[in-house]
């Protein structure tokens, strides 16, 4: 179907009008169903709808957002959305967003450095957004990054916790089991494969470590320092390989562990008889190695949804919203890479 514009030029696809001719309404009405502004009643939203799908009639968002003030978009922005932790809590997002009617537009950040996130962030923050997600903006701070007064902006492990609204794995208490499983299993020289320095979840996982390894009366050692990946692990792991002191590992994140497994394997060190180790995430192929490894679980699908939250809170009303840091449990997973220490 065409129609006109005021100005008598052909203009291809259904109009508003046409709607609601085809539905029996006014124009104004079907304005509102479009743009949920005002309530319809339901007898009469299901006639436009029903003319909206006949006709192949899509509302003009952008008309809308100057309406209704809302682009019904949120902004996420991260370093890198291939990692495994930003992949997970990318499509929790996605799927909370979805069920509150909301879009997603991604950025990636390509330079960590703080200079790489100011002008992605204002790229983004300019665009058609209601509100902003930030995952992992490990180097930043508050002054490095300008964002638009009043821009509903959620974070997720990063140096703007305290900031802005946050949301964040327990990464204390996830730590904490991990060693603790150990020295209950009777191992004193634990050792720790950390990810990298500029990671504030790498470095409270390393500083549990060595704070619960000195409360319980055991030294600890230089921890070793990786890169989150599994090509990282396998290097540190044909080094820990040649220690036969060494009993067990606590590895910051599955992927490394998997690397480190597989170096033990290839020097002859058995999982757990010779070495025990602990990941952190509880990605799905950790139930799937070879032993299946013990992990600490960490809720991505949760802490998706509670960023989505609080930035949809912030959109939704004129409260101040307190920007705390919401805290998700963590869940210690026993499986076959953990047992006592042996008695060499």
């Amino acid at each position: 179907m065409a129609t006109t514009t005021g100005r008598g030029r052909p203009k291809t696809g259904p109009s508003i009008e046409d709607v609601a001719r085809l539905a029996g309404v006014s124009a104004q009405t079907v304005s509102r169903v479009s743009t949920g502004a005002n309530p319809v009643r339901p007898a009469t939203r299901e006639r436009v709808l029903l003319a909206m799908g006949q006709l192949g009639y899509a509302p003009n968002h952008a008309a809308r957002a100057l309406r209704s003030g809302s682009f019904g978009t949120i902004g996420l922005i991260a370093h890198g959305f291939g990692r495994t932790g930003e992949a997970l809590t990318t499509e929790a997002v996605l799927e909370a967003a979805e069920a509150e009617d909301y879009s997603v537009t991604l950025l990636t950040v390509r330079n960590p450095e703080t200079e790489g996130w100011e002008p992605a962030a204002h790229r983004l923050s300019h665009q058609a957004i209601d509100g902003l997600v930030i995952m992992r903006a490990e180097r930043v701070t508050l002054d490095s990054l300008s964002l638009p007064a009043g821009m509903a902006v959620a974070v997720s492990d990063s140096r703007l916790v305290g900031h802005y609204p946050a949301v964040a794995a327990d990464q204390v208490q996830g730590s904490t089991d991990a060693v603790r499983h150990l020295l209950d299993l009777g191992h004193r020289n634990i050792h720790h494969i950390a990810g990298p320095a500029t990671s504030e979840p790498a470095r409270v996982r390393a500083a549990t470590w060595q704070r619960i390894m000195e409360d319980a009366g055991m030294h600890a050692p230089q921890l070793w320092r990786g890169d989150w990946s599994a090509r990282s692990g396998y290097a540190m792991g044909q080094e820990i390989a040649r220690d036969p002191s060494i009993t067990a590992v606590y590895s910051a994140n599955d992927e490394m562990a998997f690397g480190l497994m597989r170096a033990l394997h290839e020097r002859g060190r058995r999982v757990p008889e010779d070495v025990s180790i602990v990941g952190f995430d509880g990605i799905a192929l950790s139930e799937f190695s070879s032993p299946p490894l013990t992990t600490v679980k960490q809720d991505f699908h949760r802490i998706g949804h509670e960023l989505v939250r609080l930035v949809l809170e912030q959109i939704r009303t004129t409260a101040s919203i307190p920007r705390d840091r919401v805290l998700i449990p963590t869940e210690l997973v026993v499986r076959g890479t953990t047992a006592p220490v042996s008695d060499r």
